[in-house]
């Protein structure tokens, strides 16, 4: 079970991708877990042949615990130990470790007390079923008042997945979809908003414990970088243009070229420099809560790049549905309040990063040009940083390699 995040302690594996003898390649998506941040997708560290699942799904494991065996290619049953097919810091787990008890699910299920633990399930209906069944299906199943168990599934270990429900709502007539029991009321979908708010809790307490934070704040003129965008964006459709959002995120990348030490990693006692930039993006949960995935390799996309970036990640972090590495390879985090009609934010840095960017409303204020006052839109950018790595003179040469960046929006 890797760690999602500072304050992760357990995860519940909700949907295997794979079964035993499929081969994986690093990069590839083997399984769900489901956290306080939602539905996250685990990914394969290393290339080989998926040898045993060592977690049903359903159950609940502590960070750290097994949760399949991996064989190396060209390695057999007979030769070394398996290993661990998916964690989130390949280079730091322990060879050979001890594999746990079994956890039991997180609901009852009486019939399988005498089976094995790790007894292969077989395909069709019935109440076990339904703990085998993808987010997406549970939630699907639910907004059509469906039993779950009466679908057959079709994914590893008969696990339920969303074509299937489709599938099964597709065969139905209208008349038999109407007479669902009306007394069922299933559990509503989607975020824990009280646990993801105890893990927020829990994270920026960390933070503000461990990391010695230093703010900075810096008004900027936005006028020159809304004008380009609004000649930009006249001549194309609505779904292609492009917010501020998208120049402010690739200034802060840009200006990390200035400032790099800003760009990074602190766990335990060291420090370690990043050179991609997975550029955290605080989203805002509908009722409550926020999230911050990474748009990893920032660095190489531009203004259009990153725009078609954020519109991906925001859609998917309010679907809760994140990959691994957008949860826990972060290096740095920006903070934009967009028009919300706040002035400024002063952001707590996200563990182990080093840095957060803020940027407040972008608003139209009186400003002094060749001795005339004129209406100038402007914006306060602000900086958390780590004084274990920078100090007030590097980060105020951030903000004004920010400040100067926009300046020259085409160059962005």
């Amino acid at each position: 079970m890797p760690s999602l995040g500072a304050d992760m302690e357990a995860g519940k594996l909700t949907e295997w991708l794979v079964a035993p003898g499929d081969r994986v390649a690093r990069g590839d998506i083997v399984a769900v877990v489901e956290t306080q941040k939602g539905a996250i997708e685990i990914e394969i560290f290393e290339p080989g042949e998926v040898a045993e699942l060592l977690a049903e799904p359903g159950q609940t494991l502590p960070v750290g615990a097994p949760l399949a065996r991996l064989r190396a290619p060209g390695e057999t049953d007979e030769g070394a130990a398996a290993t661990p097919a998916a964690q989130a810091e390949p280079e730091t787990r322990p060879d050979r470790a001890p594999e746990p008890e079994p956890v039991p699910p997180s609901a009852p299920e009486p019939a399988r007390e005498a089976e094995p633990p790790r007894a292969p399930v077989a395909a069709g209906g019935g109440a076990d079923e339904a703990m085998r069944a993808s987010p997406a299906a549970k939630a699907r199943a639910a907004e059509a008042g469906i039993d779950l168990g009466a679908v057959a599934g079709s994914g590893p270990g008969g696990a339920v997945l969303l074509a299937d429900v489709e599938k099964h709502l597709a065969a139905q007539e209208p008349a038999a979809r109407k007479a669902a029991p009306a007394s069922r009321a299933p559990a509503k979908p989607g975020l824990d908003m009280a646990e993801m708010r105890r893990a927020i809790a829990a994270a920026m307490s960390r933070a503000k414990r461990e990391i010695p934070h230093y703010y900075l704040a810096h008004e900027i003129d936005l006028q020159k970088a809304q004008d380009w965008l609004s000649a930009q964006n006249a001549t194309r459709p609505p779904d292609r243009r492009l917010l501020m959002g998208a120049l402010l995120i690739r200034a802060t990348i840009r200006a990390l070229g200035r400032v790099p030490e800003l760009n990074g990693r602190h766990e335990g006692e060291a420090y370690s420099p990043s050179k991609p930039v997975h550029c955290g993006l605080a989203v805002a949960m509908r009722g409550g809560g926020l999230i911050a995935p990474a748009i990893l390799e920032a660095q190489e996309k531009d203004p259009d790049a990153i725009m078609e970036a954020m519109r991906d990640i925001v859609a998917r972090t309010r679907s809760g549905r994140l990959r691994m590495s957008e949860i826990t390879q972060g290096t740095i985090t920006v903070s934009a309040l967009g028009e919300t009609g706040v002035d400024a934010l002063f952001g707590v840095i996200y563990p182990p990063q080093v840095a957060l960017v803020g940027f407040g409303t972008p608003r139209t204020r009186p400003a002094v040009q060749s001795d005339a006052i004129v209406a100038r839109l402007s914006v306060t950018a602000s900086l958390a940083a780590d004084h274990r790595v920078s100090d007030g003179r590097r980060g105020a040469t951030f903000l004004a390699e920010i400040d100067r960046l926009l300046q020259e929006p085409e160059t962005l």
